[in-house]
C-alpha cells in the first residue's frame, strides 16, 4: 500500500497570497505547500482523503486514474471545496461514492445541490453517492476495512481514518482516551502540526509531539503546516528521528 501527499499545508496553502513572510518566499520546493490531502492506493483499490480547493491540480500532478471513493474527515473549505473537479472520474467510472459524517454530508448537498441533485440533473454534472460514516462502525471499500477514528477540531467533531497500520489525522486539537487506543503503536501516523504558537483548534509542534509519543507510531508525519511554523530544512533537524515533515508529492509504502 502506499501514500501519497498530495497536499500538506494549511487552509490558505504556502506561499499565502500576498504575503512576503520569508517561508512564503522560500525556493525550496518543500516549502511550496497546497491544501491538505492524501491518496491512498495499491494494485487493487484507490481512496483519496478529502477534496480540497487544490484537487484538480493534485490529481493532475499526482497521475492518479481513477478513485473508488472519496473519505471527507469534515466539511471546512479546504477540505471540500474541489468537489465539483471529480467531474472526470465520473465521466470514466459512473458515480463516485463519498463517505462521510451524515452532518457533513448535509452540508456538501447543500453547497454543491446539483451534484447530489436525483432529479432534472444538469447535464455534465458529477453524481454522487452518499455513505454515512458512524463513529465506531468501520466499513469496507474494495477489499479494505476502513475504521473512523473520532477526533475534536476545537468544539467540531472530524473523522480520521485508519486503513490497516496506517492512520490519518488532520485538523485535530484533541482525541478522546478510547480513540486513542484504536491507534496505538500503528506503523504510519499521519497528524496535523500548524505551527510552535498555540492555536485554538489545531496542535502546534509542540502538541503534535506529545501525541506522538502517546501513541508510539513506528513513524509519524506531519501535515497541515502553517508557514509559520519555519522551513521545512530547518524544522525537519529538530524533530525526533521517527518523524517526519511531509511535504507535497511524497509516496511512503506501508
Amino acid at each position: 500500500m502506499k501514500v501519497y501527499f498530495l497536499g500538506t499545508g494549511t487552509s490558505q496553502g504556502i506561499p499565502v497570497i500576498g504575503s512576503n513572510h520569508s517561508v512564503c518566499l522560500s525556493k525550496d520546493k518543500k516549502d511550496k505547500r497546497l491544501r491538505v490531502a492524501v491518496w491512498v492506493y495499491s494494485d487493487d483499490f484507490s481512496i483519496v482523503i478529502d477534496c480540497g480547493p487544490d484537487f484538480r491540480q493534485q490529481m493532475l500532478t499526482s497521475k492518479c486514474q481513477y478513485i473508488d471513493s472519496l473519505l471527507i474527515t469534515h466539511e471546512h473549505a479546504d477540505h471540500t471545496a474541489g468537489l465539483d473537479d471529480i467531474r472526470p472520474f465520473y465521466f470514466k467510472q459512473g458515480d463516485i461514492s463519498i463517505y462521510a459524517h451524515t452532518r457533513v454530508l448535509k452540508n456538501l448537498a447543500k453547497r454543491f445541490d446539483y451534484i447530489f441533485e436525483s432529479e432534472n440533473k444538469y447535464p455534465g454534472a458529477p453524481s454522487v453517492i452518499p455513505i454515512e460514516v458512524k463513529e465506531n462502525e468501520s466499513f469496507k471499500i474494495k477489499n479494505q476495512i476502513i475504521e473512523p477514528i473520532n477526533v475534536w477540531h476545537g468544539n467540531l467533531q472530524v473523522f480520521g481514518y485508519k486503513i490497516r497500520d496506517f492512520v490519518y489525522l488532520t485538523d485535530v486539537k484533541k482525541v478522546d482516551q478510547t480513540e486513542i487506543e484504536k491507534i496505538k503503536k500503528c506503523k504510519v501516523l499521519v497528524v496535523n502540526c500548524l505551527r510552535e504558537e498555540p492555536h485554538n483548534t489545531h496542535f502546534n509542534l509542540e502538541e503534535a509531539l506529545d501525541f506522538i509519543s502517546l501513541v508510539q507510531p513506528k513513524k509519524a508525519y506531519l501535515t497541515h503546516i502553517s508557514h509559520l511554523l519555519g522551513f521545512h530544512g530547518e524544522v525537519q533537524k529538530k524533530l525526533p528521528k521517527n518523524v517526519f515533515l511531509a511535504y507535497d508529492n511524497l509516496e511512503i509504502s506501508i
